[in-house]
Order: structure tokens, then C-alpha cells, then sequence
């Protein structure tokens, strides 16, 4: 059997294929295997879990080659115990890589256009015709990730406080403190300032009914993201006409919920692109990124011979 596996680990669930040819035998679905979003453990069991189900629906033992995308991929450890597993279900030959290079591939198969992720976290990256990838942002939760569900969930709570110490008008910080479970404000700011702390990202549908029913602040809100993300496109459209000579336009494409399910956000994202790069072709749909580790999963098996 020529049967393939793709991956796609995100930061709040796993998707994978398994794909022979152009036949698609089986797909399945996990939680996270971000090791610094869920732990080593819980992520190699959810890798485990997943594989099982998946091998199961394609009734397979294992696959000649395997692609898998990940946030934190470069950080140590992170690919090693994932090739570990592997061997376990047979996996003949793999790789571990970003999970914005499945979703580049996924758009561009190898060719030159630029990505924005804007998900539980944020980040923008763009190739050139010779490979040459350049990026803007990223840079982690705490650190950056603007425009992301994790910014959009802290950044609202700030603008919150903001408001409540002036005594303009948001709903914000009831909404959370209904989401969280706290009952005053004391005990929201003691479960936000938290270690782990609570999961930011999980509010940003909270913010975005908010911001659509007129909520000023989360409005303000996803108005910055939007921009934000807007802003680090252009930052590597520029990379790549300015240093790797490309005199026409580049097309761009994105992945994420935040502007698949959030209306203000999307339609400013798309709003600020056409104003300052008219010609710049924008995927007006999200590109599904498992599509791009099952492509380099083939590529993989091909070179195998």
C-alpha cells in the first residue's frame, strides 16, 4: 500500500489524513499536541489516540511516509518524541515541521505567497520563487501573537480595566467573569494574573458577539487586530519585493479563526488590504492546512521511491 499520512497539530485540536493516491481512506481528530499548550503527556497521548482511529478507519498497520505540522517545531525535543511514536506505528519515513509550512504548501505547493495565521496565536510568513521564507510577528504569546485569539482575549480584559477606571460603557468584564466563574472583579483579576493562568484565547467569540452587538470596547478591540494583521502582511510583502526582487504583486492567503469566524475582523482585514495593495490577489476563503502535510507526505514517499 502507497498509503500516506498528514498532519495538522494546532494549538486547540490535531487533525489527520490518511490518503492513497487521490482517495482519501480515513480522517480523524484529537486534541492538541502543542507539548507548551497541554504538556508532554497529554500531548503524546492525544498523538497516540489519534493515530489509532485514524489507522483504524483506513484499516492500515502503517504508511510509507508522514507529514506533520506543529507549532514549536524547531524547539527542542518537540520533533524527536513525535518521530518516536511513530515508530511504533510503523511509519516508514516522516518529518516534523512548522505548521505554517503545511499551511504554505497547502496554498502554494511549494511556490512563492505569503500566509497569515491568525488562530489561538499569530503569525505572518512569506516565500520567495528560491525558497527564501520571511516572517513578521510570531513572536509568542506573551512576547506578540498580536491580532491573535490569545491577544484578542487578553488585550480585551485590559481595555476592560481601562474603561471600568474611566466609567465608559463595556460589558467585557462581566461577559468573562460569566465565562470564568468569578465573582467580583477582585476574583477575575486573581484568576486572570494566575500561573498557568486561564485560557485567554477561548474568549475571543465572547469579544466578537460582544463587538457585533456594539460593545465599544471589544469593537476597539478587534479593530487593532485586524489592523495588526494587516500590517504584518504588508511587513513581508515588502521583505520579499524589496529583497528577493519580485516586481509584481504577491498573493496571500490565511488560516485561523479569527478571521474565519470573526466577521469585524475579517471584513477589515480584507478592507485594509485592498486600500493599500489593490492588486494584491487575497484568498477570500481559508486554506486547509492538512491539505499541505498530506501534498508533503507524498513528495516524501516519492523521494523514497
Amino acid at each position: 500500500m502507497n498509503a500516506v499520512l498528514g498532519i495538522d497539530g494546532g494549538g486547540t485540536r490535531t487533525r489527520a489524513s490518511i490518503v492513497e493516491g487521490e482517495r482519501v481512506l480515513a480522517h480523524a481528530e484529537s486534541g492538541s499536541i502543542k507539548r507548551l499548550r497541554v504538556g508532554a503527556k497529554v500531548s503524546e497521548a492525544n498523538l497516540r489516540a489519534l493515530l489509532k482511529e485514524v489507522y483504524a478507519q483506513a484499516g492500515v498497520s502503517g504508511v510509507r511516509a508522514a507529514s506533520v505540522g506543529v507549532a514549536s517545531a524547531t524547539m527542542p525535543g518537540v520533533k524527536e518524541w513525535i518521530l518516536e511514536v511513530f515508530q511504533d506505528f510503523g511509519v516508514e519515513r516522516a518529518e516534523v515541521v512548522g505548521d505554517e509550512v503545511i499551511a504554505l504548501d497547502a496554498a502554494f505547493r511549494g511556490g512563492p505567497g505569503i500566509l497569515q495565521i491568525a488562530g489561538t496565536g499569530s503569525n505572518t510568513v512569506g516565500r520567495a520563487p528560491d525558497g527564501t521564507r520571511e516572517s513578521a510577528g510570531g513572536w509568542s504569546s506573551r512576547l506578540g501573537d498580536e491580532g491573535s485569539g490569545y491577544w484578542i482575549g487578553v488585550n480585551s480584559i485590559r481595555r476592560a480595566l481601562h474603561a471600568h477606571d474611566r466609567e465608559e460603557p463595556t460589558q467585557i468584564l462581566e461577559k468573562v467573569g460569566e465565562i470564568w466563574g468569578t465573582p467580583n472583579l477582585a476574583g477575575l483579576i486573581n484568576l486572570g494574573d494566575s500561573t498557568p493562568g486561564p485560557d485567554f484565547a477561548a474568549l475571543a467569540p465572547a469579544i466578537s458577539e460582544l463587538a457585533l452587538a456594539g460593545d465599544p470596547v471589544a469593537k476597539a478591540v478587534l479593530a487593532q487586530a485586524a489592523a495588526d494583521l494587516v500590517e504584518f502582511v504588508l511587513l513581508v510583502r515588502g521583505k520579499l519585493r524589496r529583497k528577493h526582487a519580485i516586481d509584481g504583486e504577491v498573493p496571500v492567503t490565511w488560516t485561523g479563526g479569527v478571521i474565519e469566524h470573526m466577521p469585524l475582523v475579517r471584513d477589515a482585514f480584507f478592507a485594509g488590504l485592498r486600500a493599500a495593495a489593490p492588486l494584491m490577489p487575497v484568498a477570500q476563503e481559508p486554506v486547509i492546512s492538512l491539505d499541505g502535510a498530506v501534498w508533503r507526505a507524498q513528495r516524501l514517499a516519492e523521494a523514497a521511491g
